[in-house]
Protein backbone atom coordinates (compact mmCIF):
# COMPACT_ATOMS: atom_id res chain seq x y z
CA UNK A 1 0.00 0.00 0.00
CA UNK A 2 1.31 3.42 -0.86
CA UNK A 3 1.64 6.33 1.52
CA UNK A 4 -1.11 8.15 -0.41
CA UNK A 5 -3.47 5.17 -0.10
CA UNK A 6 -2.75 4.82 3.62
CA UNK A 7 -3.34 8.56 4.12
CA UNK A 8 -6.67 8.37 2.29
CA UNK A 9 -7.72 5.36 4.35
CA UNK A 10 -6.78 7.05 7.62
CA UNK A 11 -8.49 10.32 6.65
CA UNK A 12 -11.71 8.38 6.08
CA UNK A 13 -11.51 7.18 9.71
CA UNK A 14 -10.98 10.54 11.44
CA UNK A 15 -13.12 10.79 14.56
CA UNK A 16 -14.00 7.09 14.48
CA UNK A 17 -13.12 4.30 16.85
CA UNK A 18 -10.42 2.40 14.98
CA UNK A 19 -9.53 -0.28 17.52
CA UNK A 20 -11.06 -2.18 20.41
CA UNK A 21 -8.47 -4.30 22.21
CA UNK A 22 -8.69 -7.63 23.94
CA UNK A 23 -9.05 -7.86 27.71
CA UNK A 24 -5.71 -8.26 29.51
CA UNK A 25 -5.24 -9.23 33.16
CA UNK A 26 -3.28 -7.01 35.52
CA UNK A 27 -2.22 -9.42 38.25
CA UNK A 28 0.14 -8.97 41.18
CA UNK A 29 3.03 -10.63 39.33
CA UNK A 30 2.80 -8.02 36.54
CA UNK A 31 2.63 -5.20 39.12
CA UNK A 32 5.64 -6.60 41.04
CA UNK A 33 7.69 -7.01 37.84
CA UNK A 34 6.96 -3.38 36.91
CA UNK A 35 7.95 -2.28 40.43
CA UNK A 36 11.24 -4.17 40.07
CA UNK A 37 11.90 -2.73 36.61
CA UNK A 38 11.27 0.87 37.70
CA UNK A 39 12.33 0.81 41.34
CA UNK A 40 8.87 2.04 42.40
CA UNK A 41 8.01 -0.25 45.31
CA UNK A 42 5.45 2.00 46.99
CA UNK A 43 3.38 -0.17 49.34
CA UNK A 44 0.09 0.64 47.62
CA UNK A 45 1.39 -1.39 44.65
CA UNK A 46 3.36 -4.25 46.22
CA UNK A 47 2.27 -4.82 49.83
CA UNK A 48 -1.06 -6.64 49.56
CA UNK A 49 -1.59 -7.04 53.30
CA UNK A 50 -0.99 -3.37 54.04
CA UNK A 51 -3.03 -2.27 51.03
CA UNK A 52 -6.03 -4.33 52.18
CA UNK A 53 -5.84 -2.62 55.60
CA UNK A 54 -4.80 0.94 54.74
CA UNK A 55 -5.52 1.68 51.10
CA UNK A 56 -8.75 3.45 50.15
CA UNK A 57 -8.96 0.92 47.30
CA UNK A 58 -9.00 -2.16 49.56
CA UNK A 59 -6.17 -3.91 47.72
CA UNK A 60 -3.05 -3.21 45.71
CA UNK A 61 -3.33 -1.16 42.53
CA UNK A 62 -1.23 -1.00 39.39
CA UNK A 63 1.14 1.88 38.82
CA UNK A 64 -0.29 4.47 36.46
CA UNK A 65 2.87 4.20 34.41
CA UNK A 66 2.42 0.42 34.21
CA UNK A 67 -0.96 1.03 32.59
CA UNK A 68 0.62 3.55 30.22
CA UNK A 69 3.46 1.16 29.37
CA UNK A 70 0.90 -1.45 28.29
CA UNK A 71 -0.33 0.77 25.41
CA UNK A 72 1.65 -1.04 22.69
CA UNK A 73 0.22 -4.41 23.75
CA UNK A 74 -3.31 -3.09 24.30
CA UNK A 75 -3.47 -1.28 20.95
CA UNK A 76 -1.91 -4.00 18.80
CA UNK A 77 -4.04 -4.70 15.74
CA UNK A 78 -2.94 -8.24 15.09
CA UNK A 79 0.04 -10.24 13.95
CA UNK A 80 3.21 -8.21 13.70
CA UNK A 81 4.21 -10.06 10.52
CA UNK A 82 1.05 -8.76 8.81
CA UNK A 83 1.13 -4.96 9.08
CA UNK A 84 -2.12 -3.05 8.88
CA UNK A 85 -0.65 -0.91 6.12
CA UNK A 86 1.56 -3.01 3.84
CA UNK A 87 4.46 -0.88 2.70
CA UNK A 88 5.04 0.62 6.14
CA UNK A 89 8.65 -0.17 6.99
CA UNK A 90 8.65 1.29 10.47
CA UNK A 91 6.13 2.46 13.03
CA UNK A 92 7.52 4.80 15.69
CA UNK A 93 6.06 6.02 18.98
CA UNK A 94 6.66 9.76 18.60
CA UNK A 95 5.32 10.73 22.03
CA UNK A 96 2.27 11.82 23.95
CA UNK A 97 0.33 15.06 24.06
CA UNK A 98 -1.65 14.38 27.20
CA UNK A 99 -2.05 11.57 29.73
CA UNK A 100 -4.48 11.25 32.62
CA UNK A 101 -5.19 8.45 35.13
CA UNK A 102 -8.83 9.08 36.20
CA UNK A 103 -9.26 5.80 38.15
CA UNK A 104 -7.08 3.06 39.66
CA UNK A 105 -6.51 -0.42 38.29
CA UNK A 106 -7.06 -2.80 41.20
CA UNK A 107 -5.04 -6.00 41.23
CA UNK A 108 -6.55 -8.83 39.12
CA UNK A 109 -8.56 -6.40 37.00
CA UNK A 110 -9.04 -6.82 33.28
CA UNK A 111 -8.19 -3.85 31.06
CA UNK A 112 -8.58 -3.11 27.35
CA UNK A 113 -8.15 -0.15 25.04
CA UNK A 114 -10.43 1.82 22.77
CA UNK A 115 -8.74 3.97 20.14
CA UNK A 116 -10.15 6.97 18.26
CA UNK A 117 -8.21 8.53 15.41
CA UNK A 118 -8.05 12.30 16.01
CA UNK A 119 -5.58 13.58 13.41
CA UNK A 120 -3.52 12.34 10.49
CA UNK A 121 -1.07 14.18 8.29
CA UNK A 122 2.10 13.89 6.28
CA UNK A 123 5.61 14.19 7.71
CA UNK A 124 8.87 13.77 5.77
CA UNK A 125 8.99 10.13 4.68
CA UNK A 126 5.70 9.12 6.19
CA UNK A 127 2.51 9.87 8.07
CA UNK A 128 1.74 11.01 11.59
CA UNK A 129 -1.35 9.93 13.52
CA UNK A 130 -2.70 11.38 16.74
CA UNK A 131 -4.96 8.92 18.53
CA UNK A 132 -6.90 9.12 21.77
CA UNK A 133 -6.49 5.83 23.60
CA UNK A 134 -8.84 5.13 26.49
CA UNK A 135 -8.02 2.19 28.72
CA UNK A 136 -11.07 0.85 30.48
CA UNK A 137 -11.36 -1.53 33.41
CA UNK A 138 -13.89 -4.31 33.10
CA UNK A 139 -16.91 -3.56 35.30
CA UNK A 140 -15.88 0.02 36.08
CA UNK A 141 -17.56 3.17 34.75
CA UNK A 142 -14.43 5.38 34.74
CA UNK A 143 -11.42 4.69 32.52
CA UNK A 144 -8.08 4.12 34.22
CA UNK A 145 -6.06 5.94 31.57
CA UNK A 146 -6.72 8.36 28.73
CA UNK A 147 -3.72 9.17 26.55
CA UNK A 148 -3.30 11.13 23.35
CA UNK A 149 -0.58 9.26 21.47
CA UNK A 150 1.45 10.28 18.44
CA UNK A 151 2.62 7.60 16.04
CA UNK A 152 4.63 7.97 12.88
CA UNK A 153 4.47 5.51 10.00
CA UNK A 154 7.48 5.48 7.66
CA UNK A 155 7.25 4.07 4.14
Amino acid sequence: MSKAAALADLQSKLGAETHLGEWVSVDQARINEFADATGDHQWIHVDAERARKESPFGDTIAHGYLTLSMLPMLTRDGAEDKPRYPGVKLSVNYGLNRVRFPAPVKVNSQVRSRTVLKEVGEVPGGLQMVREVTIEVQGESKPCCVAETITRLYF
